[in-house]
């Protein structure tokens, strides 16, 4: 049986992730754990997160699983989701400057308090809801039907360095990066966990992939 572990560093109810990837791929192995030794001999590991910057990158290094994802990110398939995007990157402008574990070259910027939508109407920070994702090609999104709506809560987003990381965007009111993806390395701003049958399928894309693109 195939495993997947679920990195508990602290922060978060991780119940949710955990449920939905055991029902996207029921014969699979889901284990919640803070053990290096554990996530290391898992087959695929799920980074999630939510809260500040400052205080994930607090409790990764104090835990010592700072290291330990990135040397998942060199070896099999790592998901980040949300906040556990954001940390694979460079840095972020949260809580001032916080430094990310640079797996993914870029920073994390938050959105402008000015947005406006195409009426003239003021968008709300954080931007949260359902909205549409438009994709490249990538196994993740195999039997995804292009321009699904996924589930986002949060008020930062990814600014990669190399537009080629790039597996994803979606408008708010311009087009930002919602998914990001580097060899075996793929990672979400949007919640799988909570978007219904895509996102269950896209936990079942990630849950039987091999690494490769």
């Amino acid at each position: 049986m195939s495993s997947v572990a679920v990195i508990d560093y602290g922060m978060g109810n991780l119940h949710s992730i955990a449920k939905a990837l055991q029902h996207a791929a029921p014969q699979v192995d889901v284990q919640i754990v803070s053990d290096p030794e554990l996530i290391l001999k898992a087959d695929r590991v799920v980074f999630p997160g939510v809260g500040a910057m400052r205080d994930c990158m607090q409790a990764l290094n104090e835990t010592h699983l700072a290291e330990v994802i990135k040397e998942v990110a060199k070896s099999k398939p790592l998901l980040g989701i949300c906040l556990g995007m954001q940390a694979l990157l460079t840095d972020s402008e949260e809580n001032g400057s916080t430094q990310g574990l640079n797996i993914l070259p870029g920073h994390v910027m938050r959105f402008s308090d000015s947005l406006v939508d195409a009426q003239g109407n003021n968008l709300k920070i954080p931007h949260m809801g359902w909205n549409q994702v438009q994709f490249l090609s990538h196994p993740l999104w195999n039997n995804i039907p292009q321009a699904s709506r996924f589930y986002f809560v949060h008020s930062y987003y990814a600014a990669p360095n190399d537009r080629s990381l790039v597996a994803a965007t979606t408008d708010y009111p311009t087009a930002f990066a919602c998914a990001l993806a580097q060899d075996n390395v793929f990672a979400v701003q949007f919640h799988p966990e909570k978007s219904q049958a895509v996102g269950l399928q896209l936990l079942s894309n990630f849950l039987h992939w091999d690494g490769q693109v």
